[in-house]
């Protein structure tokens, strides 16, 4: 029985091999469909063209008045008990457009004059005339004047109109107010008060010469009115509520910010003029 398995084996073995190698009958191609017709190509609708950017006015002709603002980045909040040893001060950053403010107010009592420009300069070149080395004589590149003048090399204004703020002592009293910010006074919660201030300095320095401007008697007459009032100015008077505490709260405060413009606003509408005026 071995003796006939092999042979078949072999056999089947060939016709294996046979069919592998006899190629297949070649297949008809399937019958070719009709080719749809293409749709007509849709024309692209033409894009929109973007609105053309209007441009921006600029400023041409000569410049009258260069205004440089640099009362607006901080915001002084104090805190006085009975003697001048029970004070606190802190120094809050603000972002409350109190520049852009005293630009729009120049250019408000100016009339809205196209001579008037507002001069950028760049960061921090006013800390020497804030924190110069000496109070009693200051180095020339701390005063106002040669700040001013080097950084405005093509500016070519004929005047420059300067906003800073600077400390001055609260009336009958030894304490010392800086700048723009409130301050509470007082014993306790029954005795304490609270009060705004905004210490603002107008400075006109000529173009050409970078020589200071003196306005002696600038509107002498509603600061003298302004000086004699029996009782207190209520621009300045604040609830206690409004005082922030702690100091930090200031910057989030609307009330604060808004009642803050409103007296810087009185103050500059109120002195403006005098520096405006022509010679």
């Amino acid at each position: 029985m071995a003796r006939i398995a092999v042979p078949l084996v072999a056999l089947l073995s060939g016709f294996g091999a046979a069919v592998a190698q006899t190629p297949p009958a070649p297949t008809a191609p399937p019958p070719q469909s009709a080719t749809p017709a293409k749709p007509a190509a849709k024309k692209a609708a033409p894009k929109a063209k973007p609105a053309a950017k209007q441009p921006v006015a600029a400023e041409s002709g000569p410049c009258r008045l260069g205004v440089i603002s640099v009362i607006g980045d901080r915001y002084s909040v104090q805190k006085f008990g009975i003697t001048i040893f029970e004070a606190e001060a802190t120094e809050v950053p603000i972002d409350w457009g109190l520049d852009d403010l005293v630009f729009a107010r120049v250019r408000a009592v100016a009339g809205n004059d196209p001579g008037v420009r507002r001069i950028a300069y760049p960061k921090g070149v006013f800390e020497p005339f804030y924190n110069p080395k000496t109070i009693l004589i200051r180095d020339p590149g701390e005063r106002l004047p040669d700040i001013v003048r080097s950084f405005t090399a093509n500016a070519n204004c004929e005047r420059y109109l300067v906003a800073t703020t600077f400390k001055a002592e609260l009336p009958n009293s030894h304490m010392m107010l800086n700048g723009i910010g409130t301050y509470n006074q007082g014993v306790g919660s029954i005795l304490r008060h609270s009060h705004l201030f905004a210490i603002v300095a107008i400075t006109l320095i000529d173009g050409r010469s970078y020589e200071e401007i003196k306005r002696p008697f600038v509107n002498f007459g509603a600061n003298f009115a302004a000086g004699m009032r029996l009782t207190e100015d209520p621009l300045n008077k604040l609830d206690n509520s409004l005082f922030p505490d702690p100091p930090a709260a200031a910057s989030a405060s609307a009330a604060l910010r808004e009642r803050t413009r409103a007296l810087v606003t009185d103050k500059l509408d109120r002195g403006l003029p005098g520096y405006l005026k022509e010679d």
